[in-house]
């Protein structure tokens, strides 16, 4: 099959230009004044662009402008957000005096089968957006987005930066943030920031496929010069093995949605000179946890509550013991959760100030391997040594024979194959990868076993 015959039978109708285009520009930025409209227009037509995909606006009045700079305030947010919750479908029958802990817990699968009996009763659907969650698991969603939530995302990652020293202030032509992807299809656009002076942000998507050709990519961005960069450890380590480090000046860099390993974000700071910032969150629950260096994530101060329970009924395990994490999200008010089981494992700690931490995270899986002697060894081990002898990302799998293949981006060979065996007990088939591109398009899981646990 030629390329033209095979990117046209990958081809998926929702990334097609315009598809969906349904709002006019004065819609989607009712404030819009004559230089956010110039520099709409610089980046929709610069002889560089990618091949944008979409169209798509803040649509934030003045008033809404003015709230999303500040965060929504905690005091008493529960006793609020559980009385949201009851005007739901699915919870209308829950008693007024319920406390958190009656609640049952909840599942992506449940939001699958009745997204709608999670929406509440009153809930003022002329704010609404939706975004697609694709999921680590399958079961994709259309999620109801509220339009300040949204847009307060952008001053919670402000407020992050200036909490590791960086800040970051309207700054002439550059795009304020550009939010990163590498894969053959992706959602693309530019837009504006209402709140953020009218400047100019994008989600980019790196893939050569994107781009005229590779020297238009790297021109487009040696132009644009985000002040924000965002993206996950796929897309982030693509500017390094693109050599965009060099044309790039970010205030910080964010990742998310995949785990950053320790010697990636090494990489990334001694290249770029900013604050890496690694974000743990889901779309359905928002940001959660942020961490700035490779110790334990910090349970963001924002309408969230974290449990850590066992992952076969609703008890919660001992603080400092492994578990599912469980969040009760109320940033969204189309979309109230109340203990939602994440599917991530990690264990509940205490930094030295009282505030709560999630450590060990392993997103997406509690993968433990079968050694030759029979005993299970849990993947944060395997973390930990991958880590050690400096790999930068990987793929372990465990067929249901016992054999493990590791493929792996970085490190070092010799030491990596030593400590897999010694942990597994059994000699290791390792491959090595360029890029972490090479894993895998998406979001590729790092850890899978097939063997009884």
């Amino acid at each position: 099959m030629s390329d033209p015959d095979l990117r046209g039978a990958l081809t998926l109708a929702e990334y097609a230009p315009g598809e969906a285009a349904v709002l006019s520009d004065a819609e989607r930025w009712p404030t819009l004044d004559a230089a956010g409209a110039a520099r709409l227009r610089r980046w929709r037509t610069h002889s560089d662009a990618p091949h944008w995909t979409h169209a798509t606006g803040d649509r934030l009045t003045a008033a809404q402008a003015g709230r999303v700079r500040h965060p929504l305030s905690t005091d008493d947010w529960l006793a609020e957000h559980l009385g949201a919750v009851r005007r739901t479908l699915r919870y209308r029958g829950m008693p007024t005096d319920a406390v958190l802990g009656d609640y049952p817990t909840i599942s992506r699968g449940d939001l699958v089968d009745d997204l709608a009996a999670f929406v509440p009763l009153d809930a003022d659907l002329s704010r609404m957006l939706h975004g697609t969650s694709s999921g680590s698991t399958g079961a994709a969603l259309l999620i109801p987005d509220d339009v300040e939530e949204v847009a307060r995302g952008f001053h919670l990652l402000t407020a992050l930066a200036a909490a590791a020293g960086a800040q970051v202030t309207p700054d002439g032509e550059r795009l304020a943030v550009a939010n990163l992807v590498f894969q053959r299809q992706a959602f693309t656009y530019v837009s504006v920031i209402s709140s953020f002076g009218h400047r100019a942000m994008a989600r980019l998507n790196l893939h050569p496929s994107a781009w005229a050709d590779v020297a238009a990519r790297d021109r487009f961005l040696a132009d644009a010069d985000p002040q924000i960069l965002s993206g996950h450890p796929t897309s982030l380590a693509e500017l390094l093995d693109g050599g965009l480090d060099s044309v790039l000046h970010p205030s910080v860099i964010f990742s998310g949605a995949m785990a950053l390993s320790a010697p990636l974000r090494a990489r990334l700071e001694a290249a770029f000179g900013c604050p890496v910032i690694d974000v743990y969150g889901l779309h359905e629950t928002r940001p959660v946890a942020a961490r700035v260096d490779d110790g334990p994530f910090r349970i963001l101060d924002r309408r969230v509550h974290v449990e850590v329970l066992d992952p076969k009924d609703d008890v919660a395990v001992p603080e400092g013991t492994v578990g599912e994490i469980v969040v009760t999200a109320g940033e969204n008010p189309l979309l109230p959760l109340v203990r939602y089981r994440t599917g991530d494992y990690g264990r509940l700690m205490r930094f030295d100030d009282g505030t709560l931490g999630i450590a060990d995270l392993e997103g997406r899986q509690n993968t433990r391997f079968r050694a030759a002697d029979g005993s299970l060894v849990p993947c944060v081990e395997l973390t930990q040594q991958l880590q050690a002898h400096g790999a930068q990302g990987w793929s372990v799998d465990q067929s249901a024979d016992g054999r493990v293949r590791a493929v792996i981006v970085g490190g070092d060979d010799d030491g990596i194959r030593t400590a897999l065996d010694a942990l597994l007990s059994s000699p290791i088939d390792l491959h090595r990868v360029e890029r972490l591109a090479d894993l895998g398009e998406g979001k590729p899981r790092r850890y899978r076993s097939a063997v009884a646990d």
